[in-house]
C-alpha cells in the first residue's frame, strides 16, 4: 500500500463527517444548489468533494463501484484504508464514482425494487464544471424551477419511474450538486 493512501482522511472525524453529511444532505434537499464540500483528499483524480462523499456516506457495508479513471491503485488503497468499503462491479453497487462517460449505461445499476425502493444506487458523477446554468429543474426542493450543468443525456437516460430510481451526486474540485430521483426535467 502507497504511503499517499493513509493520507487525506478527516481531521477531525466527528465534526468534520457531521459538516459534510449536512452538506451533502443540503445538496440532496435542494435540488440545483450548489454547496461546499471538503475535508477528504483520495489521490488524483478524484476531486475533494467526492473523496469527502464517499467517506460520509460509504463504510465496510457499502459496496462501491469505482468507474473509469477514478479506478486506480491508489484510490482503491485509500477506499480500503479510509472506508473499508468493499470493491464491487455496477450491479451489485450502492453508490459509483467516476465521470459520465465511464458510469454509461445507468441501465446496470440498481434501481430499487417496489418493495424497497431504497435498495438503489447513487451515483457520484466527476464533472469537469458544475454551475447553475444549462438543464432546467422542477420537482420537491425547487421553488419554481433550478438549472444545473448537467451531462449531456442524463436527463433522458433516466427511465425509471418513482419510487424507483437512481440518485445524482455532482462533484468538481471542492463543489457538490445533487439530482435526486424526484427531480425532473422542466418542459
Amino acid at each position: 500500500m502507497d504511503n499517499a493512501a493513509l493520507q487525506g482522511g478527516f481531521i477531525d472525524p466527528a465534526r468534520d463527517a457531521a459538516r459534510a453529511f449536512r452538506a451533502g444532505m443540503e445538496a440532496m434537499a435542494r435540488p440545483g444548489t450548489i454547496q461546499t464540500l471538503n475535508g477528504c483528499t483520495a489521490p488524483a483524480p478524484m476531486s475533494v468533494a467526492a473523496a469527502t462523499l464517499l467517506a460520509t456516506l460509504c463504510d465496510a457495508e457499502t459496496p462501491l463501484y469505482l468507474a473509469g479513471t477514478c479506478d486506480t491503485d491508489g484510490v482503491r488503497d485509500w477506499v480500503r484504508f479510509h472506508l473499508g468499503a468493499p470493491l464491487v462491479g455496477r450491479a451489485d453497487a450502492m453508490f459509483a464514482v467516476g465521470d459520465w462517460a465511464a458510469l454509461a449505461p445507468l441501465d446496470a445499476f440498481a434501481v430499487g425494487t417496489p418493495d424497497y425502493p431504497d435498495r438503489s444506487a447513487t451515483l457520484i458523477v466527476e464533472v469537469a464544471a458544475l454551475t447553475n446554468t444549462g438543464a432546467p429543474l422542477t420537482g420537491p426542493g425547487i421553488a419554481q424551477t433550478a438549472t444545473l450543468s448537467l451531462p449531456d443525456g442524463l436527463l433522458a437516460a433516466r427511465v425509471a419511474r418513482y419510487p424507483l430510481g437512481i440518485d445524482f451526486y455532482f462533484t468538481c474540485g471542492d463543489c457538490i450538486a445533487a439530482l435526486p430521483r424526484t427531480t425532473k426535467g422542466a418542459r
